[in-house]
């Protein structure tokens, strides 16, 4: 009878034992700074919207300006970076305040307004808020002329406390704040003739002001806008102080501005459709290359013009092009494809060739087969270049909305709807630049159409004067 009753003994000594430890344990969890908890946790938890100056997920993962700069910011932490997406604006704050992630990192602006709710990291963009009306309409110049004019703005934003503050010069100015609108939404409201004005910040409408040229700008308000990390409030700024470590270094090195410029940069995208540029490549840098492309076309089945077509617009055929997000080479592969694919050098053009054909090959195959060609090589493409995920996406919305989604031309006329979000809010893979997927499947077709031309001609590819 003694045993037991040791073993309870035994027992209650531990237990009081653990009782008595578990307080030392939980107290120095509670008392872990931001910075440590982000690196027990072994992750940086981003906080963000679905949106084109934020976060979507691109044909090669999630991508954005906003996660680009988080991930590198992880990475000079040691720490993976996990993406928690908010259906509106406004509810950003309350999540970060409930502890649902480390940082903001939403195109935020520091405002006066928003220092008494965050502490802010340091500025890493300039920009200006843009009132933007629609052409043909009376232009607005001034404050005094957004009186009696239907305003839309995001709940929650610069925008609204920018209002707030010109309502005070003009009482006649009234707006309606919406919680269920993204910026694109607004802009096409605004070229719809919907509303009459909204604003936007400059790096937004650079980013999307192509997509939508019935849109203008009628002026921009006085000062500039600071874009900066959110963090919680109070007195540790653990996290706050390493991003302006990160940030200092990462500005001084040059990597901002070119990170900036790859998703900003209008005149890059510009130059992609330059048939002048095209037709002069085609004397330069094709002739050596043919014989490489008609390789992988024997290997693939894929017809190799419209492989030099697809190598054209993804680098111009230049074997060292990159790109900030890290692709590489004349097919632009990441470093995950190009691993899957076994191509051991991107820079090479024979494996970057073959290595993209495969791709290629492979996304068309993923079509289903009731689909006719041309059409299932334009999906292709359009997987290529924005992700099988959202090409499906927007299927399910070409039939949802009565029209056929194994036709290229429905498809074609509802990718611009991805970029919307009354629309993607709705899909299962949210945002996507659409409007970019079709404009790079017109680029290739229009590529791949010269080059049969040329190609059925005598000595199509010789130097001569253009």
């Amino acid at each position: 009878m003694a045993r037991p009753k040791f073993n309870f003994i035994s027992r209650l000594k531990r237990l009081l034992l653990v009782l008595l430890i578990l307080p030392v344990f939980y107290s120095g969890h509670d008392h872990l700074t931001q910075l440590e908890r982000v690196e027990q946790r072994g992750a940086l938890i981003m906080l963000t919207r679905n949106g084109a100056s934020t976060y979507y997920l691109g044909a090669h993962g999630p991508t954005g300006p906003e996660v680009e700069l988080a991930l590198e910011f992880a990475t000079y932490l040691g720490v993976e970076l996990e993406i928690v997406t908010a259906t509106a604006f406004n509810q950003l704050s309350g999540m970060l305040q409930a502890g649902h992630g480390d940082l903001i990192a939403a195109n935020l602006t520091r405002t006066t307004e928003r220092e008494l709710q965050f502490n802010f990291g340091p500025d890493y963009m300039q920009t200006s808020t843009v009132v933007v009306y629609r052409r043909g309409q009376s232009r607005p110049r001034s404050l005094a002329d957004l009186a009696g004019r239907k305003i839309m703005v995001i709940a929650g934003s610069s925008y609204e406390e920018a209002l707030r503050r010109a309502k005070q010069e003009v009482a006649g100015i009234e707006w309606e704040a919406r919680t269920d609108v993204g910026m694109e939404e607004l802009l096409l409201a605004v070229s719809d003739g919907a509303i009459d004005i909204t604003l936007v910040d400059t790096n937004i409408l650079n980013l999307n002001g192509n997509f939508y040229p019935r849109v203008a700008s009628g002026f921009t308000l006085p000062g500039t806008l600071p874009h900066a990390w959110a963090f919680r409030a109070g007195s540790d700024d653990s996290l706050v102080q390493k991003s302006r470590t990160f940030l200092y270094q990462f500005n001084h090195q040059g990597r901002l501005d070119a990170l900036h410029k790859s998703f900003y940069d209008p005149v890059d995208r510009m130059d992609q459709v330059n048939m002048y540029q095209f037709l002069n490549q085609v004397r330069q840098r094709l002739p050596k290359l043919v014989p490489l492309f008609q390789q992988a076309a024997e290997a693939t089945g894929v017809d190799w013009r419209l492989l030099a077509a697809i190598g054209y617009q993804e680098s111009h055929w230049n074997p060292a092009a990159s790109s900030y997000t890290g692709v590489r080479g004349i097919m632009m592969l990441t470093r995950a494809t190009a691993r899957q694919l076994g191509v051991s050098n991107r820079r090479d053009p024979a494996q970057s060739i073959e290595g993209g054909a495969r791709y290629f090959r492979d996304l068309r195959k993923r079509i289903p087969d009731r689909i006719p060609e041309p059409d299932r090589s334009w999906m292709a493409l359009a997987a290529y270049n924005m992700g099988m995920g959202h090409l499906e996406d927007v299927r399910v919305m070409t039939q949802r909305q009565g029209g056929n989604a194994d036709r290229w031309e429905d498809i074609d006329q509802r990718l611009d709807l991805l970029a919307q979000e009354k629309y993607y809010r709705d899909t299962r893979y949210g945002y996507a630049r659409g409007f970019e997927a079709r404009q790079y499947v017109a680029n290739i077709r229009e590529y791949y159409d010269t080059l049969v031309w040329m190609d059925t001609r005598e000595h199509p590819l010789m130097a001569t004067d253009l």
